[in-house]
């Protein structure tokens, strides 16, 4: 009998429209496109869950032992530990065995870093997480927006979409996170 094996891959964001294409957004954009070009079944809406899922059917990310469930958060990106205890709860997904990918200010547009078992380093989604799941040690995919080079202040300047130069540069950083994530859930 097939032992399955549960992974989530999660994307954080906020829900509105109009943070579609905001840096905040970029863990819910990277975890769309790859939805998009890859992957087959469309997200459906689980209210219960506070999120949008499909379930991953073969490929790269997807081995005949795993089951995948890849997600965005419907939840605003400060209670994004709701959805995600909810969906690990549901299904019963091992904190070791989430990936959560996620906007962080720390890392330069183009830069990313796969961290397990870390703290939330002033991300509140992070901190929303550790604080639901009760423990840091999941998996976190840092993906850089770099920091404002003005007097902005922070919480404004992850509200704004990126220049078209670093749109270009994270189409391509999208494309090497997925992969890395491919390999990470094999």
């Amino acid at each position: 009998m097939l032992k399955w094996i549960m992974k989530l891959i999660i994307g954080l964001g906020n829900p509105e429209e109009k943070y579609k294409n905001t840096r905040h957004n970029l863990g819910q954009k990277i975890i769309l496109d790859y939805v998009r070009a890859i992957h087959e079944s469309p997200f459906k809406n689980y209210p219960k869950l506070s999120a949008q899922l499909t379930e991953c059917k073969g490929g790269p990310m997807c081995p005949t032992d795993k089951k995948t469930i890849i997600a965005i958060s419907t939840e605003y990106m400060n209670n994004s530990g709701i959805s995600i205890k909810k969906i690990a709860d549901y299904f019963k997904i091992s904190p070791k065995d989430i990936y959560i990918i996620h906007d962080d200010l720390d890392l330069e547009v183009g830069d990313y870093k796969i961290q397990f078992d870390r703290g939330a380093a002033g991300h509140n989604g992070i901190k929303s997480t550790i604080d639901h799941l009760g423990t840091k040690a999941f998996n976190r995919i840092r993906v850089g927006v770099g920091k404002p080079t003005d007097s902005t202040p922070i919480e404004d300047y992850v509200l704004r979409t990126f220049t078209s130069q670093e749109k270009e540069t994270i189409e391509l950083i999208s494309k090497k996170v997925i992969t890395e994530i491919e390999n990470l859930t094999k």
